[in-house]
């Protein structure tokens, strides 16, 4: 009985609509959005002006789903929202003599424990992205909730990896900066299409609903 019941979640579940789970998916990528504007801000202007340009970023995002009918503010957002607000704040105001390497390990490092804590809540952060394409009865299903948690691990795994990756760039110089960007963008490219390729690996796993069920 139970494994019938399972099976039927996992139908129902992992055949949602595929453009309900490409807009999950991007809803995460979004969500992203203030870490890639620090990125590119901090490259081309500097770390303290990326600093308010994420928190500008994070707090429209969050300001948005805040205003929209069919979503609601996410951990994620306002975690990072807080961070990139704490961030600019304080480098604006203490002007700490922080390095490029060591501002992009603190936003790493803080962006870890977001998720971490996510975790720790039992609230894995894409576990708001996806009950947003997902009926309310399966939301309290263990194969749901356990699957975002594995989802929400990689991501940890990838953000962990850029903290390693920016520790070691700025703890041993003689490393070529090539292989902390590579690490980043592998790790990053992985968790993008784990988040794809998990569900439609579960899918394949439950194969065709049987007849009556």
């Amino acid at each position: 009985m139970l494994f019938t019941c399972s099976g039927g979640f996992l139908v129902a579940y992992f055949r949602t609509d595929q453009r309900s789970h490409q807009a999950a998916d991007m809803g995460i990528l979004l969500a992203f959005a203030p870490f890639v504007v620090f990125a590119v801000v901090d490259r081309l202007i500097g770390s303290t002006v990326g600093l308010f340009a994420a928190a500008v970023t994070s707090a429209s995002l969050l300001a948005w789903d805040w205003v929209s009918p069919d979503k609601k503010p996410k951990i994620l957002e306002i975690g990072t929202t807080v961070l990139f607000c704490g961030l600019a704040i304080y480098a604006f105001v203490i002007q700490p003599a922080w390095t490029i390497i060591g501002v992009r390990l603190r936003v790493d490092v803080g962006l870890l424990i977001i998720v971490l804590i996510t975790m720790i809540v039992g609230q894995p952060f894409t576990l708001q992205y996806a009950k947003e394409r997902v009926a309310p009865e399966f939301w309290q299903h263990p194969e749901f909730i356990r699957t975002n948690y594995i989802i929400t691990a990689v991501w940890a795994l990838a953000f962990l990896i850029l903290v390693l990756a920016e520790l070691t760039l700025l703890y041993l110089p003689n490393v070529p900066p090539r292989v902390g960007i590579l690490a980043t963008i592998a790790a990053l490219i992985g968790a993008v299409k784990f988040t794809s390729w998990y569900p439609e690996r579960r899918k394949a796993a439950v194969g065709p609903p049987a007849a009556g069920g």
